[in-house]
């Protein structure tokens, strides 16, 4: 993998924090400024991906599926009544 240099302007009691956070782990600040950005890339990506299965599941469910919905119920409630 290529790595790229690049220079970035932070307050310096982010700086401060960072380089503790770096030497408690041992690793260099580039590297906890990589695990930092991919730990939040990969956050991001999950937050998108919930909105698009909740945007995939808000619609009401057709009458087929309402129909089974209430088949399943009623079986599920027979089956519980007779267990107990």
């Amino acid at each position: 993998m290529q790595a790229i240099k690049t220079a970035i302007s932070i307050e310096k009691t982010l700086f401060d924090q960072a380089e503790q956070i770096a030497r408690v782990m041992k690793v260099s600040r580039s590297k906890l400024v990589a695990l930092a950005l991919q730990s939040f890339i990969e956050h991001r990506n999950n937050k998108e991906m919930l909105v698009q299965i909740n945007a995939a599941y808000s619609d009401e469910p057709d009458a087929t599926e309402q129909i089974l919905r209430r088949k399943s119920r009623q079986q599920h409630r027979r089956i519980v009544r007779e267990e107990w």
